[in-house]
């Protein structure tokens, strides 16, 4: 009876996901990386938490409408399990522990794991309670070509370090006791926001128009 009902519990639950980024704009590199992931923890879902400020970033001078950011992020994806949130403006956080701990909140039967690149490890120690972050979830890092050597050699790896787990085993992310971290490394996509902005910079004037495609939104 009782293992019954543990697996009734267990069918009712998610694996998801959390891949926070400005996505200024959203491109094929995100998707290829979110749709690699799933498949190496063997996701339900995996949303897109499109921030309305980075506090790493504030002032930067490119940073497109998050309506626009937003836009974009549904048009790349489109036609997957790939769910796109803005959960961060209507929790009123700025702050990645914040989020998280509204998001656990929120859907207390699902199992979250964050997802974050190299050039983010490098500077996770500079993040709000990072420490308290790793206790609170998971920690997929997903290698980046030239940031990989700081990110291993960054305070925060320095500590996260004893708590890294065998790429082998990431599909067991949820079996594991916190703070737990896996290394993942996919073939590199070259695309870059920043080379898209550059050669396109009126990019979110059209996308944030642009409302006649089918999307599919995170559950928030």
């Amino acid at each position: 009876m009782g293992s019954a009902r543990a697996g009734a519990n267990a069918a009712l639950s998610k694996r998801i996901g959390l891949l926070g980024g400005s996505y200024n704009p959203a491109h094929r590199g995100h998707r290829r990386v979110s749709l690699n992931a799933m498949r190496a923890l063997r996701l339900d879902e995996l949303w897109w938490l499109v921030s309305p400020g980075n506090p790493l970033k504030d002032g930067v001078g490119d940073m497109a409408p998050h309506i626009a950011r937003v836009a974009s992020a549904k048009a790349m994806a489109r036609r997957s399990r790939i769910r796109v949130s803005s959960i961060e403006t209507q929790l009123g956080t700025r702050y990645t522990i914040d989020t998280l701990r509204g998001i656990r909140r929120r859907h207390p039967k699902d199992d979250f794991v964050w997802l974050m690149g190299a050039d983010n490890l490098g500077q996770f120690h500079q993040w709000k309670q990072w420490r308290a972050i790793a206790r609170e979830v998971p920690i997929a890092v997903i290698a980046r070509p030239g940031y990989d050597g700081a990110a291993l050699a960054s305070p925060a790896m320095g500590w996260l370090r004893r708590y890294v787990r065998p790429a082998g085993q990431a599909m067991m992310w949820d079996e594991w006791s916190l703070p737990a971290l896996v290394l993942l490394r996919f073939r590199p996509d070259p695309t870059s926001a920043t080379r898209i902005r550059a050669a396109d910079p009126a990019w979110h004037r059209r996308v944030a128009q642009d409302r006649r495609k089918p999307v599919l939104n995170a559950r928030t």
